[in-house]
């Protein structure tokens, strides 16, 4: 049977955890570290970050914030913890949009109770998680929303709803769109998510 080592074992300095993690162990790791990773069945993976995804993250969460009335709010880059028990998954969607105690507060650290749409934004290192594995992990904890925006060339998001324990597509849109969640009227300008401004 594996044993679990200490917190204090993990955050050694310089050392990549040999062992599979669990959520006090993810704590403690993430309280010293640097990079950005993401933990999948206990174990931690480095999540690509390309400058392009980078700037359309928060691009994306700065269109959708004006919108959405309190509590709710779109945080880019938080944790979502998708299996708390051992081996324990802690993804960080790109953007997801929270309400409730999660959204008053910005939480770093949320449930999927408190999520009502996860968005993600495909990249080169990411592309089979992102269609594939994220998906099937946001529908088994019950997120009713997921928007997969892919910015290569023309920028596409395509919305999916649940629907029967599975996300089946709702609509891909393009340019300027205004989608509805929850009630709540989202106008985008997915273009400008990753146009370059002119340098003089």
């Amino acid at each position: 049977m594996r044993r679990s080592r200490s917190a204090e074992a993990v955050k050694m300095v310089g050392a990549w955890p040999d062992h599979l993690l669990t959520m006090a162990e993810w704590s403690a790791l993430r309280e010293d570290g640097d990079l950005f990773c993401e933990l999948v069945d206990g174990v931690p993976v480095v999540a690509p970050q390309p400058p392009r995804h980078q700037l359309a993250v928060w691009r994306l969460a700065a269109q959708l914030e004006p919108s959405l009335p309190a509590p709710l709010a779109a945080l880019a880059r938080i944790e979502l913890v998708v299996e708390a028990e051992f081996p324990a998954t802690v993804r960080i969607p790109d953007v997801l949009v929270v309400g409730g105690a999660a959204g008053a507060a910005h939480a770093s650290r949320v449930q999927p109770s408190e999520v009502l749409a996860a968005i993600e934004i495909l990249s080169p290192g990411s592309r089979r998680v992102d269609r594939i594995m994220k998906p099937a992990e946001y529908a088994a904890v019950g997120i009713e929303h997921y928007w997969l925006l892919d910015p290569e060339g023309t920028v596409r998001l395509t919305a999916y709803r649940l629907s029967h324990g599975r996300y089946e597509p709702v609509g891909e849109y393009r340019d300027r769109v205004t989608l509805d969640l929850a009630g709540h009227a989202l106008p985008l300008d997915l273009n400008a998510l990753t146009a370059l401004r002119s340098p003089g």
